[in-house]
């Protein structure tokens, strides 16, 4: 079964769709790493613990796997449209709604419902570009979506260092999530100018021909089978990988610039700004390599760039800022971290290749929300072992044994670039058979 066929939609259409997924997720992206710069001002207005700061995130990244397989399973069933202007809503209003915390509990509980909202968003998009862009530019156009997250780094910082120097405490990290609300901007255009997708909507037609006159099994334990349940599996732990370096490292960089080393505000701001510029590049350069040397380079190649990062890190421990930006060592250590989470540009490609229609928004949705779930253990677990070995540093190189496991699962995972790209139940099936592997219905 085809994964989309874009002469269906019109020019204004397919841009429409790429726009909006490049949007969502740069909004839900810079909700996730704003907080950071806002975490001194919430910690001296409600008087929390650096703990309790990082379990904010923890708690937020948890709620996204509730919402990622909630949507996912919504856009199965209801159309990836309807799903991403749902989940838009919910993560809209809940930002709003943590502006106006008064504890620690009601923070943790807004921030897990604005989690729930922020899963169902990449899951929910990312499929419906997949399924209405021309196959063999859709890893230069999934890259693009994913390069929203240089647009998120950069706009958080920016935002985040102007509100707690321009305000004051109680009002800095309350306007931050305000900011929050704009999806509700965008569902607002995706319901007038965004298209369904037709390739859902004929596999909907489909599957009510076929259960007409018969009860109709549900769609994951229809078309599930023994190769396609151990390719979700380690799909699972490939975002994990992923998911936990990347928020080891991302979630204390701030901390680690400006309080422990203390680098002034403006340096941190142009690095970030031009680590952020640099990454958005490499998603560019990634994403075309995606679509000529297949799926594997675009995820192994970039992903040393967080080796780079990570030796730098352990060698230098950072380094205090002495005057001249270039000699810095986070200045590098912040760039290569940068081109290092261009690997991720793959993912929403090769996801949406390796799944069958049928339930591509739920196991897509799945298997990244899973990595957030435990990518949203980093935050606990990188305080807790900075107190226990001696630094900020130590803690953030636990990212090490995670971005290890990401390169591993890039090199053992089915390539889907060219004829591989159209998977469906009945290619796994045959694998199954031929194998010899039992087929689970």
């Amino acid at each position: 079964m085809a994964v989309g066929i874009s002469s269906d939609y019109s020019r204004a259409q397919r841009l429409a769709i790429i726009v909006s997924c490049i949007l969502g997720f740069a909004l839900d992206l810079y909700d996730v790493l704003i907080l950071p710069y806002l975490m001194p001002s919430i910690q001296h207005t409600l008087g929390l613990s650096l703990v309790d700061l990082a379990s904010i995130t923890t708690v937020t990244l948890i709620g996204s796997v509730i919402g990622g397989a909630l949507f996912g399973w919504l856009g199965d069933r209801i159309g990836r449209r309807t799903a991403l202007q749902l989940t838009l809503g919910v993560f809209a209003l809940a930002s709003v709604a943590s502006a106006f915390a008064w504890s620690y509990g009601s923070l943790a509980a807004l921030r897990f419902a604005t989690g729930i909202g922020l899963g169902g968003e990449w899951g929910a998009g990312m499929v419906l570009f997949n399924e209405t862009w021309n196959p063999n530019r859709r890893g230069l156009g999934s890259a693009l979506i994913q390069a929203a997250a240089t647009i998120a780094t950069a706009g958080a910082s920016v935002v985040g260092i102007w509100l707690v120097t321009a305000f004051t405490p109680e009002w800095s990290w309350r306007l931050g999530f305000l900011t929050g609300g704009s999806p509700v901007v965008l569902m607002i255009a995706i319901r007038f100018w965004m298209p369904e997708s037709r390739a859902w909507q004929a596999s909907v037609s489909q599957r009510k021909q076929a259960a007409a006159g018969a009860r109709h099994a549900s769609p994951i334990r229809a078309v599930m089978t023994r190769r396609l349940a151990l390719v979700a599996a380690a799909s699972g732990l490939w975002m994990t990988g992923y998911m936990f370096c990347y928020y080891a490292i991302v979630v204390f960089l701030p901390t680690l610039m400006l309080k422990v080393l203390k680098a002034p505000p403006d340096v941190v701001r142009e690095t970030a700004v031009t680590a952020a510029v640099l990454g958005g590049i490499s998603y560019l350069v990634m994403g075309w390599c995606n679509d000529r040397f297949g799926r594997r380079f675009g995820a192994v190649v970039p992903a040393l760039g967080w080796i780079v990062c990570l030796g730098l890190l352990y060698a230098t421990g950072g380094g205090h800022y002495e005057g001249r930006l270039l000699l810095w060592p986070m200045f590098w250590i912040a760039v290569a971290f940068s081109i290092g989470n261009s690997a991720v540009g793959v993912v929403g490609a090769w996801l949406s290749e390796l799944f069958p229609i049928e339930v591509r928004s739920t196991l897509v949705s799945s298997a990244y929300m899973i990595g957030r779930a435990m990518g949203s253990l980093a935050p606990i677990l990188v305080p807790l072992v900075a107190a226990a070995r001696g630094g900020l540093v130590q803690g953030m190189l636990v990212a090490a044994p995670a971005a290890a496991l990401f390169l591993v699962i890039s090199l053992v995972l089915p390539e889907t670039r060219g004829n591989a790209s159209r998977r469906s139940q009945t290619d796994y099936a045959q694998e199954d058979r031929k194998s010899g592997s039992p087929i689970t219905h």
